[in-house]
């Protein structure tokens, strides 16, 4: 039985999951891994947001800033890595933190996927063109056919997924699901406590509703201005871009585009919930409620020893 303990903070967007991580990092002693697959981006900050520089002096967070939006990156490469650097700081500490809501990321580290074969290029370039052409519809109702069991579970309105899927089962011939690990959670070097935050809806989407009001005072707008030229890459398709590159087109005004950001937030914090909810592991807790959050985990850890 292993004597290390990663400590997994999830749950919806705005919750609160980045307090709480570096209030548990900072009572261990020890670092963070970001488990947000939208803060690995270098040129994406305040739409994403990142941890401020204040937060990331105060405890070593590692994956954010980490990789470009021109850079392809999956859950199964983040595995590898992140595996690689908790390696590294389970070195010096005991317990190490990882944080974030994008349960893909989070699932491929304390549970594992197997091998994905080498994916075609060409089959890449055909699913980006017709989604560019076609939209994103389309695509869903490709991979409710040849995936239907990863179409019940993924978020289906992030392209990125969906086209990685699609890639995986063009090229191989085989639904995406049947590539992915059903049983590697005992070879972890590790035990995984997984903390869940949650809140009341009406003050969940309240959260969300201010820090994308604060998104635009702290300059959200001229972020996306900047990435204009890079606007049909795949990192960019996402919540709190899109919107704003619809307003930069002339389709909607800015107040309309925020209102979107806000309701498109929303549905993705239910989604969020609905992934992480199927996952029984996981213990929940209100963020407000650290007290009882660290009581839970030093039972955890002393029942290691």
């Amino acid at each position: 039985m292993s004597s290390k303990s990663l400590i997994v903070v999830t749950g919806p967007t705005a919750i609160g999951k980045t307090n709480l991580a570096i209030k548990i990092a900072l009572n261990y002693g020890t670092e963070i891994v970001s488990a947000d697959s939208r803060q690995f981006y270098k040129e994406m900050s305040i739409g994403t947001a990142k941890p401020t520089e204040d937060e990331t002096a105060v405890v070593k967070h590692h994956f954010v800033d980490s990789i470009s939006i021109q850079e392809t990156y999956s859950a199964g490469k983040f595995e590898t890595e992140a595996l690689a650097t908790l390696n590294k700081i389970f070195e010096h500490h005991p317990v190490a933190v990882m944080v974030g809501g994008s349960g893909l990321f989070v699932k491929a580290v304390t549970e594992g996927f197997d091998v994905f074969p080498e994916v075609d290029p060409t089959v890449r370039e055909n699913l980006n063109q017709t989604y560019a052409n076609e939209g994103i519809t389309f695509l869903q109702s490709q991979l409710q056919i040849l995936d239907p069991i990863y179409a019940a579970e993924v978020d289906l309105d992030n392209p990125q997924r969906i086209i990685r899927a699609l890639e995986v089962s063009l090229t191989t011939g085989r639904p995406y699901s049947s590539f992915r690990a059903t049983n590697t959670k005992d070879s972890r070097p590790f035990q995984s406590i997984k903390i869940g935050l949650n809140m009341e809806r009406p003050h969940l989407y309240d959260r969300i509703n201010k820090r994308v009001d604060m998104m635009i005072e702290q300059g959200l707008l001229e972020e996306v201005e900047r990435l204009l030229p890079y606007r049909n890459l795949n990192a960019l398709n996402t919540v709190g871009y899109s919107e704003i590159f619809d307003h930069l087109d002339g389709k909607i005004s800015l107040d309309e585009a925020v209102e979107r950001i806000k309701q498109n937030t929303r549905r993705f914090a239910k989604r969020q919930l609905t992934w992480f909810r199927k996952d029984t592991e996981i213990v929940w807790f209100h963020p407000d409620d650290y007290s009882s959050i660290r009581n839970f985990i030093d039972s955890k850890l002393t029942s290691r020893k």
